[in-house]
């Protein structure tokens, strides 16, 4: 029997509150054209995550109507896996909204979001739960002591640089929370988002956790960012405008809120 596949939430982008629930940590993989990944990494989060929860997770792949099949192969591996949803979400292929679409069908106390590219190493999440037992909100981190860039061009630490540098102006008071503002591997208390609206746009989400949300307690945790093996980028000069908009409408809101 086939997967059953939820149609994404639409509306404002809000994660509502949670009053009871046997799911302990929810985490969101958003997708699009991952065919040649999806499969062998729902395999390694799965296993990475059973040992220290039990049953007690579950993992939403949200995929933007990828249409490379990469909601057919997470089906494949939900019929053994049940702690694997699926939802389809269409007409709209951006990152960040996906991430939040996933949150708001989440059952778990806990939320979390990693991509599935293997960029970030799936056991990472096993560690990031054990730290955020102490904490609001966890972040894999490249620029924490322990963590790295890996292997990554002159060109792209460049730009990497850039655009940290650009939202330390742009928004100081977010960007010195932590070392990797821009990271796309976070963990965090429902209560620190719940009923909060939220309006990102592009790839990057957890700058609006960070500058909309109530995370007291932050912890990092280091990891060393590996390159994509298989599929390709979906990074662009997009990408930059639409976090440059990002930055824009936070430091509005930021302002509002505390002229």
């Amino acid at each position: 029997m086939a997967a059953p596949v939820l149609v994404a939430p639409d509306g404002p982008l809000i994660i509502p509150p949670l009053l009871t629930s046997d799911t302990s940590l929810s985490v969101i993989v958003p997708t699009f054209l991952e065919s040649e990944n999806i499969g062998q990494f729902l395999l390694a989060l799965s296993e990475a995550l059973g040992p220290v929860l039990s049953s007690g997770y579950e993992i939403i792949v949200v995929d933007d109507n990828s249409p490379d099949g990469t909601l057919e192969i997470a089906a494949e591996k939900a019929n053994g896996y049940p702690q694997i949803r699926l939802v389809r979400r269409m007409g709209r292929r951006e990152l960040a909204t996906a991430v939040v679409r996933g949150w708001q069908v989440a059952r778990g106390k806990i939320l979390a979001t990693i991509n599935a590219d293997f960029q970030h190493p799936p056991g990472l999440m096993a560690e990031m739960w054990k730290r955020v037992q102490a904490a609001d909100l966890v972040v894999a981190s490249r620029y924490c002591d322990g963590g790295s860039c890996g292997e990554w061009s002159m060109l792209r630490r460049s730009l990497g640089g850039g655009a940290r540098w650009l939202g330390r102006i742009l928004l100081p008071e977010v960007f010195s929370r932590v070392t990797d503002p821009l990271s796309g591997c976070f963990m965090f208390r429902r209560g620190a988002l719940a009923g909060v609206e939220l309006n990102p746009i592009g790839f990057k989400s957890l700058v609006e956790v960070l500058a909309r949300g109530n995370a007291a307690t932050i912890v990092e945790c280091p990891y060393r960012m590996r390159e994509r093996k298989r599929g390709s980028s979906k990074a662009n000069g997009a990408r930059l405008l639409d976090y440059i908009v990002q930055l824009g409408r936070l430091r509005k809101a930021l302002r509002k809120a505390h002229p």
